[in-house]
C-alpha cells in the first residue's frame, strides 16, 4: 500500500539546474504597495491640468479678450450717451461742487445750458426737416434730369443723331444700376463680417483701456513695469487709499475726478503732480499713506515722494519712472573740469542733483552745516564734497578733525592749517581745543570789526567729521571739566555753541558730520544752531525730526523712508542755500560721489593757487613758546606770506600764546630780530630769509656769548 505524501507549503528553493542560469530576486521587507485607485489618479491628473501653467494662461487669455470686447462695448455705450446727452456735464458739475469749487461748478453750468440750448434747436430744426429734404430731392432730381437732357442735346447736335439726347440719362441709369447690383453683391457678405469687424473694435477699444481685472492682464500689465502715469491712475491710486472721505467724494465725483488733479509735468526722471484735496480730507491722511500711495501707483515706496506746496489743502507727488532712482547720476563737475573755481561768497558748490534731474548747487557763504544718517551712507563724501569745492577758493582757511581716522581728509594735508585725524580720547582733546581755537579767532575778529565795522576776513571753516565721538568723550580736563556732553560744563560743547552764536558775522564757521543722532550724541542746542541741515537715510521718524527739524519732516521730509544701504548718498536738504520749489521746506538731492583720486587731484590744484600752507597735525598745549622760531616754522617752505596770514597760522598754531596777537605785536618780535615785515605788490609781507637769517645770527650770537 503506497503512501501518499501532501505537501502543506510549496518548495521554496527551485530545482536545481546546473545548467540553467542564476536568477537573483529580490524580495520586499513589507506588504506589496496597494494600487493607488483609479478615482485618486484621475483627480490628480485633473488637478494638474487645471494647475497648469499653459491652463492658467489660457483661462486668463480667454477671460483677458472676453471682458475687453464686453467692457469695450460698455465704453463705446457710454461715451455714445456723453455724447448724446448732458451727464458729462453733470459729472463735471457734482465734482467742482465736491472738491469745493463753485466757479468751476457755475462754469459747467452754464456749458450744459449752451449744451440744452443747442440741443433743443436741433430737434426743432428736425420737424421741418422731412419737408426740407423732399424739395431738396425733387429740385436735384429734376435740374440734374434738365443738366443731362442738355448735355444730350449738344452731343446731338454735334453728331447730328436724335437718339444721342438721351445717351447721358441712359449712361447714368446704367451706372445707378451697377451700383445697385455692386451693393447686392457686397451686402451679403457684409451682413456676415459685419458684427465681427464691430466685436474687433470694442475689442481694440477695450484693450487700450486695459478693461479687465488685473488677474487676467499680461504680468508686464499686472507689474506696471513702465505703465506711465495718467489721471485716471492717479484717481484710481487715491481712491483706494483708505481714507473714507477721499473715497466718498471721488465716488461722487464719478470719472470726474481728475478734476482734483493739476497738469501732470514731466520733472526730471518721474513726472509731479498736484492734487487738491476734497474738502474734509487733510494733507497729513495722504501724507502717512505713502507707501500704499506708492504701491497703487505700482511704484516701489522710495519711488514717490509726498511733499506739500503753498496752495491749501494741497499736495505734490513726484512719481519716479520704475528703477530710475536705482541709476548713478554721473561724475561731480569738480573731477571732470579741471578749470573749475570757486567763490565763496557769490558761489554754490555743486552738489548733485535733485529728483527732476536738475543741478542741486549749495551756497556755504556764512552758514553753519550738520550733515547726519546712518553708518556707511556716503555722509563723509558728501560733507568732503563741499570742502573740495570751497578749497579752490584761495581766500578759504581750513581746520579739520577727522575723528574717524580713516584718512577720508589727508588729502588736506598741505591745505588745512590743522588736520587731526584719530577716534581716540588724544584726538578729542585736540578737536575740543581746535573749536575752541575758531571761538577765540571769532573773539579776535569781533573785536576789529567793533574798531573797525568794514573790516573784512578771509574765511575760516572748522569741520569735525564723527562728531558724535567728541560729544561721547568721557575725559575730563585738570580742573574737572568734561569735555564731551551735552551740558553747560562741557568744553566741546559750548565751544560749538559759540562759534553757532557768533561766528557767522565775522566768517568763521563749523561744519559737523555726525551718525545715528540722538539726544546725547547730537544735543538740541547743537543742531538747531546750523543754518543747513541735510540727512542721509535714517532709522526712525523722531530722528529725521533731529536731524532736519519739526518742520521740514511735518512739509514731508522723510530721510528715514530712504532705504540703507541702496541710497547712499542721498541726501534730505533743509537750507536756505540751496534752492528749493516754492512752499516746500526741504529738497531730496543725489549727490555725486568723489573718490579718494579724484578728491587728491582736486587738493591737489587747490595746493597750486596758495602760497603753501604749514599743517598741524596736533596742537600745542602749554609748553614755552619762542615767536622767532614758530614765526618761521608757519613760514614754512613759502618764500614771503601776508602778516596777516602769519597772525592766521601763528594762532592756529597755538592759540593760547597767539590768539590775541596783533599787527603790533608781530612786527615789534621782527623788528626785534632785524627781520622787519616789508611791503610786496602793495601788501605787507614776513619774508623766509629775513627770519631765517635773524635767526642764524641770534644762534651765532647765543653761541658766541656761551665761548
Amino acid at each position: 500500500m503506497s503512501e501518499n505524501v501532501v505537501h502543506l507549503h510549496k518548495p521554496t528553493d527551485p530545482p536545481t539546474d546546473d545548467t540553467a542560469p542564476t536568477v537573483l530576486t529580490v524580495v520586499p521587507d513589507g506588504p506589496p504597495a496597494r494600487p493607488v485607485p483609479l478615482w485618486v489618479r484621475s483627480g490628480r491628473a485633473i488637478k494638474t491640468g487645471i494647475t497648469h501653467e499653459s491652463t492658467r494662461a489660457t483661462v486668463r487669455a480667454a477671460a483677458r479678450h472676453g471682458l475687453y470686447t464686453f467692457n469695450g462695448g460698455r465704453i463705446v455705450a457710454r461715451r455714445a450717451w456723453d455724447g448724446r446727452t448732458g451727464s458729462r456735464y453733470e459729472r463735471m458739475i457734482r465734482a467742482a461742487e465736491a472738491a469745493g469749487n463753485l466757479e468751476a461748478a457755475e462754469e459747467w453750468e452754464e456749458r450744459l445750458q449752451r449744451f440744452r440750448a443747442a440741443r433743443h434747436h436741433r430737434r426743432m430744426d428736425l420737424l421741418h426737416s422731412p419737408v426740407d429734404a423732399a424739395k431738396g430731392v425733387a429740385v436735384g432730381a429734376g435740374m440734374s434730369i434738365g443738366a443731362l437732357v442738355a448735355l444730350g442735346v449738344v452731343m446731338a447736335i454735334n453728331t447730328g443723331h436724335v437718339g444721342d439726347v438721351i445717351t447721358p440719362l441712359s449712361a447714368t441709369v446704367d451706372f445707378i444700376a451697377l451700383l445697385i447690383r455692386i451693393v447686392q453683391i457686397v451686402w451679403g457678405p457684409a451682413l456676415t463680417i459685419g458684427p465681427f469687424l464691430a466685436l474687433l473694435a470694442l475689442w481694440s477699444v477695450g484693450r487700450k483701456q486695459h478693461a479687465a481685472p488685473a488677474w487676467a492682464l499680461p504680468a508686464n500689465v499686472r507689474g506696471g513695469e513702465g505703465e506711465p502715469i495718467t489721471p485716471s491712475i492717479v484717481v484710481k491710486a487715491l481712491r483706494d487709499l483708505g481714507v473714507p472721505a477721499l473715497r466718498n467724494a471721488i465716488k461722487e465725483m464719478g470719472d470726474a475726478g481728475a478734476s482734483m488733479l493739476g497738469p501732470i509735468r514731466i520733472a526730471g526722471c518721474g513726472v509731479e503732480v498736484d492734487v487738491t484735496l476734497p474738502s474734509g480730507v487733510a494733507t497729513n491722511e495722504v501724507q502717512t499713506k505713502r507707501r500704499k500711495l506708492a504701491e497703487n501707483l505700482t511704484r516701489h515706496e522710495h519711488e514717490v515722494f509726498i511733499t506739500i506746496p503753498a496752495a491749501a489743502r494741497t499736495v505734490r507727488l513726484w512719481i519716479a519712472d520704475s528703477g530710475a532712482l536705482d541709476e548713478p547720476i554721473g561724475p561731480s563737475p569738480l573731477a571732470m573740469d579741471e578749470s573749475l573755481t570757486a567763490d565763496y561768497t557769490k558761489g554754490r558748490a555743486p552738489w548733485g542733483q535733485d529728483l527732476r534731474g536738475d543741478a542741486a548747487a549749495l551756497s556755504l557763504y556764512q552758514r553753519h552745516l550738520l550733515i547726519t544718517g546712518l553708518s556707511n551712507q556716503g555722509k563723509t563724501a558728501a560733507l568732503r564734497a563741499l570742502a573740495l569745492w570751497a578749497c579752490l577758493d584761495r581766500r578759504v582757511e581750513f581746520r579739520i578733525a577727522d575723528l574717524k581716522g580713516a584718512g577720508d581728509w589727508a588729502m588736506f594735508d598741505g591745505l588745512a592749517t590743522v588736520l587731526i585725524q584719530g577716534p581716540a580720547d588724544e584726538q578729542v582733546i585736540e578737536a575740543t581745543e581746535m573749536v575752541e581755537g575758531l571761538v577765540e579767532e571769532m573773539n579776535r575778529r569781533i573785536e576789529i570789526r567793533r574798531r573797525d565795522p568794514k573790516a573784512v576776513f578771509d574765511p575760516l571753516i572748522g569741520i569735525v567729521d564723527e562728531a558724535q565721538v567728541a560729544f561721547m568723550c568721557p575725559v575730563k580736563d585738570e580742573d574737572g571739566r568734561p569735555y564731551g556732553g551735552s551740558k553747560a560744563v562741557s568744553r566741546y560743547f559750548m565751544g560749538v555753541r559759540k562759534v553757532h552764536n557768533q561766528g557767522r558775522v565775522v566768517d568763521v564757521l563749523l561744519w559737523e558730520g555726525t551718525q545715528d543722532p540722538t539726544d546725547q550724541n547730537l544735543p538740541k542746542l547743537v543742531r538747531e544752531g546750523a543754518h543747513t541741515r541735510a540727512s542721509l537715510a535714517l532709522g526712525t521718524e523722531s530722528q529725521a525730526r533731529m536731524a532736519l527739524g519739526d518742520k521740514a519732516v511735518d512739509g514731508g521730509a522723510a530721510p528715514h523712508l530712504l532705504r540703507q544701504g541702496l541710497d547712499k548718498g542721498t541726501l534730505v536738504v533743509a537750507s536756505d542755500g540751496i534752492e528749493i520749489p516754492a512752499g516746500q521746506a526741504s529738497i531730496t538731492v543725489r549727490t555725486h560721489y568723489i573718490n579718494d583720486e579724484q578728491a587728491t587731484a582736486i587738493t591737489d590744484r587747490a595746493k597750486a593757487l596758495r602760497d603753501g600752507v604749514t599743517t598741524l597735525h596736533a596742537i600745542d598745549r602749554g609748553e614755552e613758546r619762542d615767536p622767532l622760531t614758530d614765526i618761521a616754522t608757519v613760514l614754512g617752505s613759502d618764500t614771503r606770506v601776508r602778516t596777516q596770514e602769519v597772525i592766521t597760522r601763528l594762532a592756529a598754531l597755538n592759540a593760547d600764546a597767539y590768539a590775541g596777537w596783533s599787527f603790533i605785536d608781530l612786527k615789534r618780535v621782527l623788528d626785534d630780530a632785524g627781520a622787519e615785515p616789508y611791503k610786496s605788490d602793495g601788501r605787507m609781507v614776513v619774508g623766509r630769509d629775513r627770519v631765517a637769517r635773524a635767526l642764524a645770527n641770534r644762534d651765532a650770537d647765543g653761541s658766541a656769548s656761551a665761548e
